[in-house]
């Protein structure tokens, strides 16, 4: 490990203050110091911003606020969350082991580091490491990769489960930096790769999470997220779905589908959500919603199974959040 500088900060203006100056915020540090180790990341300073008063979880009328410090496992299984959300506390149960939901923190895990193994090999190209260096994935061994949001340049996939979710639910967040405060769909926070892949997020220099809220609404309470993985346990996923749905009898009256481990990003589905509006829950429809799913998909030698996974991934999350499964 490269040697670094660590100091702890209890105000935000002196974390804000030090990230402004080429400081790395550190919380759980369950991503960074693992790339640290391996000298993927070689920061020069970082800063500890656990002692911050911004780990809450509460209501607010029939939303959910989530300090950007609170842990993973907290949120989890937290009693609002479950009153309110219950498929944020699904997502995050699926997205990692008890110890590592029990360190990590939800803004830290919106902007954990891509998990494509290339990038965590120094000696294999990688344009998200090195830019301009070229990616390994593309012709190498690229079965977890993305089919939704590549470029030539870049095919990694996103690796937060959560973060499907709140995208889904049209989740926005709160940051704060050396430019005052501003507030923005959780959606926007990721960047597609296209020609700069490096660029991961749309965070400002020194500029901090401070909350996530995820708005109430009729659909959150017939809501389910579903991870399909190469093994039962804290494993990626290879194709995620987050779906919620109002249902009026046995007609839907809207819907919000996003869906992971086929993405760049976390991925909205908004073709398919269209398309479910005042259909009945039956399996046809769900098929009929679920195969428009696969617009703009590129996949790759490896990975063409992800686009027949995609929709039957969708259509089983709909028949869970519905009831018939």
């Amino acid at each position: 490990m490269i040697p670094f500088k660590f100091e702890k900060v209890r105000t935000e203006q002196d974390a804000i203050r030090a990230a402004a100056a080429g400081a790395r915020y550190i919380a759980g540090g369950t991503t960074l110091i693992d790339l640290m180790r391996d000298e993927v990341e070689r920061p020069e300073r970082l800063v500890d911003i656990n002692a911050l008063p911004i780990a809450e979880i509460r209501a607010d009328g029939a939303d959910l606020v989530i300090g950007a410090l609170a842990r993973m496992s907290d949120v989890a299984a937290h009693p609002e969350t479950k009153r309110l959300q219950p498929l944020i506390a699904e997502a995050l149960i699926e997205g990692a082991s008890p110890q590592l939901r029990n360190m990590a923190s939800m803004g830290g895990n919106l902007l954990q580091r891509v998990r494509c193994p290339y990038f965590r090999m120094l000696d294999a190209a990688c344009n998200k490491r090195e830019p301009g260096s070229g990616c390994s994935a593309i012709d190498g061994l690229n079965a977890g990769h993305a089919i939704l949001g590549t470029s030539d340049h870049c095919v990694a996939t996103h690796p937060s489960d959560v973060a499907v979710a709140l995208v889904a639910l049209g989740a926005t967040m709160r940051v704060r930096g050396p430019g005052g405060e501003r507030t923005f769909p959780v959606e926007e926070l990721f960047r597609l790769p296209g020609d700069t892949p490096h660029l991961e997020h749309t965070l400002r220099p020194g500029e901090l999470i401070v909350e996530i809220r995820v708005p109430g609404g009729p659909y959150a309470r017939q809501a389910r997220y579903l991870k399909v993985r190469d093994r039962a346990s804290y494993e990626f996923a290879l194709v995620s779905a987050a779906v919620a749905m109002e249902i009026e009898g046995d007609t839907i009256r809207q819907a919000r589908v996003a869906v992971g481990g086929v993405g760049t990003r976390p991925w909205r589905m908004r073709t398919v959500e269209e398309a479910l509006k005042g259909k009945s829950t039956n399996r046809d429809a769900f098929e009929a919603a679920a195969h428009l799913a696969l617009e703009g998909t590129r996949p790759l030698s490896h990975n063409h199974y992800k686009v027949d996974l995609l929709p039957r991934t969708i259509v089983r999350a709909l028949e869970m959040a519905g009831g018939r499964a």
